[in-house]
């Protein structure tokens, strides 16, 4: 929230995380924010409710809120329906990346399934286990980067549990063999999980390892700092 100015423009990516995001930002003080996305989710609704959706400070489609398609609840669809501030475009336009670089201060902000210690994305599988297709992820990602003032994030919880109620890390030394790299690390700027945010944006390998351990599950630091040194990109300096 912190990293988000008045007249942002925003795009969330699908799940819990970033509709729990938009929830914040409803809430929140920020106003003149505009809206450019391949799926419009019920948090937009709930932003635009609160009065902090203008689109003022688009340098395209002013005050428009643009998407690519809605996925939601009947209020999302109600709310979209005959709304002269919404417009649908293609997604060959939503998602153009020359298209994106042209909004000044463009948030992107998506879930990941794991992440690796090099700052290697994946959101579509763990290994060869299918989760979800690309999207649009990479398109915001790189549109963010070039945005002026622009940022993107990928956040996602630390963990999660097996179905034994194994305690796993999503922070891993090299992603699970077969795994699909969404986003690729030099591409990767704001990673966030429950312990923090880090910008990996112009880092070294070894200091992108640190900061990415720095955001791991306490439980699972020591076994990373390992693997990592390991791996040969942990240097004793990182030790305090």
């Amino acid at each position: 929230m912190e990293e988000i100015p008045n007249g942002a423009c925003l795009q969330l990516g699908i799940g819990g995380m970033p509709n729990a995001v938009g929830s914040l930002i409803a809430k929140s003080d920020l106003k003149d924010l505009g809206v450019h996305t391949e799926m419009y989710v019920d948090a937009f609704v709930d932003i635009a409710e609160a009065g902090k959706i203008t689109g003022a400070h688009k340098a395209i489609d002013k005050g428009r809120q643009v998407y690519g398609f809605g996925a939601g609840t009947k209020k999302l669809y109600d709310y979209l329906n005959n709304n002269p501030a919404c417009m649908s475009a293609p997604v060959s336009y939503t998602n153009d990346v020359r298209v994106v670089a042209q909004l000044d201060n463009f948030m992107s902000i998506n879930n990941a399934v794991d992440i690796d210690l090099f700052g290697q994305v994946s959101s579509e599988s763990s290994g060869i286990k299918h989760i979800s297709g690309a999207g649009g992820q990479l398109d915001f990602v790189m549109g963010a980067y070039l945005s002026k003032g622009g940022k993107s994030f990928i956040c996602c919880s630390s963990t999660f549990k097996t179905k034994d109620g194994e305690l796993k890390s999503r922070i891993l030394p090299t992603l699970h063999p077969g795994s699909i790299v969404t986003d690729s690390r030099a591409n990767t700027h704001f990673l966030v999980t429950e312990y923090g945010k880090v910008n990996l944006k112009g880092l070294n390998t070894w200091q992108r390892a640190e900061a990415i351990i720095s955001i791991a599950h306490p439980q699972f630091r020591d076994e990373l700092i390992k693997e990592a040194e390991k791996m040969k990109i942990w240097r004793r300096s990182n030790n305090r």
